[in-house]
């Protein structure tokens, strides 16, 4: 295979799996993917970013089920939610690949028989716990829990005990050359730390990977055994090659491969880190050149997930401030390597101090006073001073870091370094108060420097915050009267003095509002509510309500569970005999102040394991924010009573 020329660059996000709505944690990663894509291609590389549906699978298949809906309906429709939402927030993709594609499934089926004559995939039967959720065996060192369940370290679901003949991939035989690998590319993993976790896993000891199912039918068959479909881990992968024309496209698939960078969560680190990595030495393909590991979005520091009902839809806010400062506080607010808790007082927070006060701010005052004062046209100024070269030797010293940053994929650091130079910016403008040299005629030239500085230092704004706000950089840039495009300004040839004089300023419109917190937090309830009664309410009948036994339960005891915030364990009568029950709410009780209370329980549910602990029963809660109220007896109620 040729090597592929060094002014290209391939960027992917992982394939987004199609049994959810997009939400947040899917935006943050294209978002990123995006920003890199855009200064890449400002820096003159040739650059293809591909993203995607993962559409097999057994969590597709069960999804659609429910529904009422084959799978392909379903990943059809999901797949517009999608693209709707990375239109809306200005995404701007080389290519959409989804996994049910032909030429997808062609490729891996060639793939797949190639490493089957190879002796890298051999038949076997494969036993162990299986997660549903997550579509993964998992590893054997997860304990078992009281009951003799295992729970998915990953999602906290229940697996369940799986024999069924299979096809494996020969991944023992990959742990010496992956551990070679490592070594030689430190940098193949990032952050560091997920380095770190990625051989320390590996150095435990490989063991071959089961690669296909025989009870999952929404797969890609296996081309000479079509009781097998192609487990979907195997599937998804490979489209980082097909995506970009892998036995289809011949000179397109070796203009950008290898990858320079895979986006990807955290939690599929292990897939990506060394599954992938082996599938590619086995079938004879370079490396790619980094896996990125990025954190998570949490909301009450929980994981975003449709399960746990802490899901933030990015179209309500989209709906009220563009995509740009979404954008924008998602990339700013942390390292690309950490969690961070969305709050809507961080994210207003930034919008109403970064974005109105620092850059609109700048930006209205800036090119008002231009119109005021000249007509929106500097076209005579003094020749610098010590202050006008200082504001220039700022920009040269600020862009010689933001590159730096940006080239490290150290986004939060650009963005910090951009804000300390608009901060410069304006400083400039409050020493030498324009407003007040405007009233001496005489010094017009000087005016129209003071003036020319600041519009300039705008223009070098606008250009490196294009890759993170496209369309406010694009307003900034027309309100310069800039005739080109801004992505046609080469980075190569970006100055501080390229603003031409008598260059025609438009007047500025107000690019971020202020919002009102509380105003905000209304109006997206009263959006949400609307959505809230679209949801279907499942009927059931009254024969189907006396099924549940609710009694009153009195609790005698409570603790927390140790290594957890919301869990307490409690001693609970229910007249006939005491209970051991688990609860979530534990960030809202104390265990003192729970003892003695009376409470409606559902006494009849089946037993579940909560973190090794029976729980035998559940009690009724209303939740409000993420958080549980529950409903307490304010009268003195037999323990045991019976709730109809």
């Amino acid at each position: 295979m040729e090597k592929k020329s060094k002014t290209t660059f391939y960027i992917t996000t992982p394939i987004y799996y199609v049994n959810d709505v997009p939400h947040i944690g899917h935006a943050y990663t294209t978002i990123i993917a995006d920003a890199i894509s855009r200064f890449k291609k400002l820096s003159g590389n040739d650059v293809f970013f591909l993203t995607g549906t993962d559409e097999h699978g057994q969590k597709v298949e069960k999804a659609a089920k429910e529904k009422g809906l084959k799978p392909i309906e379903l990943a059809d429709k999901m797949v517009v939610r999608f693209k709707d939402l990375w239109k809306a927030l200005n995404i701007s993709y080389d290519s959409f690949i989804r996994t049910t594609q032909s030429v997808h499934e062609q490729s891996v089926q060639k793939i797949f028989l190639e490493l089957k004559d190879k002796g890298d995939i051999f038949k076997g039967t494969y036993k162990g716990w299986y997660c549903v959720s997550d579509e993964n065996f998992l590893p054997e060192d997860v304990p078992l829990e009281g009951a003799g369940h295992k729970i998915c370290p990953d999602c906290g679901k229940e697996a369940g005990i799986v024999s069924e003949e299979c096809y494996f991939f020969k991944l023992s035989a990959y742990e010496k050359p992956l551990l070679d690998f490592y070594a030689k590319n430190p940098t193949f993993v990032r952050p560091p730390s997920r380095m770190n976790e990625v051989v320390s896993f590996v150095k435990q000891g490989l063991k071959d990977l089961s690669i296909t199912r025989t009870s999952v039918e929404w797969g890609i068959p296996v081309p000479d055994d079509a009781g097998h479909t192609i487990y979907v881990w195997f599937d998804a992968l490979h489209n980082y090659l097909t995506g970009i024309g892998y036995d289809w496209d011949i000179s397109h698939f070796q203009k950008f491969w290898p990858a320079n960078i895979h986006l990807i969560g955290k939690d599929i680190l292990r897939f990506h880190a060394i599954f992938w990595p082996a599938f590619l030495m086995a079938a004879g393909f370079p490396l790619p050149q980094t896996v990125f590991g990025h954190g998570w979005w949490l909301k009450d520091k929980a994981k975003m997930s449709k399960s746990k009902g802490n899901v933030l839809d990015p179209h309500i806010i989209l709906e009220t401030f563009g995509e740009d400062p979404l954008r924008y506080f998602l990339l700013r607010e942390i390292p690309i390597g950490l969690d961070g808790n969305f709050s809507h007082e961080g994210f207003i927070h930034r919008v109403n101090s970064d974005l109105a006060n620092d850059l609109g701010n700048l930006v209205q005052r800036t090119l008002t006073m231009i119109h005021n004062y000249f007509g929106g046209k500097i076209e005579e100024m003094d020749k610098e001073d010590k202050a006008d070269k200082k504001l220039r030797e700022e920009f040269d010293n600020s862009r010689k870091k933001i590159l730096e940053f940006y080239e490290d994929y150290a986004l939060n650091r650009a963005l910090e370094e951009i804000w300390f130079f608009i901060n410069i910016v304006n400083k400039y403008l409050a020493d030498n108060e324009p407003w007040k040299v405007a009233k001496d005629d005489s010094q017009k030239k000087k005016l129209g420097r003071i003036l020319y500085q600041a519009a300039a230092a705008l223009r070098v704004i606008s250009y490196f915050l294009f890759p993170v706000m496209p369309e406010s950089s694009k307003k900034i840039w027309d309100f310069l009267g800039e005739e080109k495009p801004i992505e046609d300004e080469p980075l190569s040839g970006l100055k501080f003095e390229n603003l031409k004089l008598g260059q025609v300023i438009k007047k500025p419109k107000p690019l971020f509002p202020r919002v009102d917190l509380k105003e905000f937090l209304k109006e997206e309830d009263a959006r949400q509510a609307p959505q809230k009664k679209e949801d279907k309410m499942d009927m059931i009948t009254f024969d189907e309500f006396k099924k549940m036994d609710l009694r009153v339960g009195e609790i005698l005891k409570a603790e927390r569970v140790e290594g957890t915030d919301k869990l307490l364990k409690m001693e609970v009568d229910i007249g006939t005999e005491k209970r051991t029950m688990v609860a979530g709410v534990a960030d809202v009780y104390s265990p003192e102040e729970l003892e003695g209370k009376k409470f409606i329980v559902i006494v009849n549910l089946k037993p579940a394991v909560i973190r090794g602990i029976e729980s035998q029963g559940m009690l009724l809660a209303a939740e409000v924010e993420g958080k549980a109220t529950i409903p307490f007896f304010d009268k003195d109620i037999l323990t045991g009573a019976k709730v109809r």
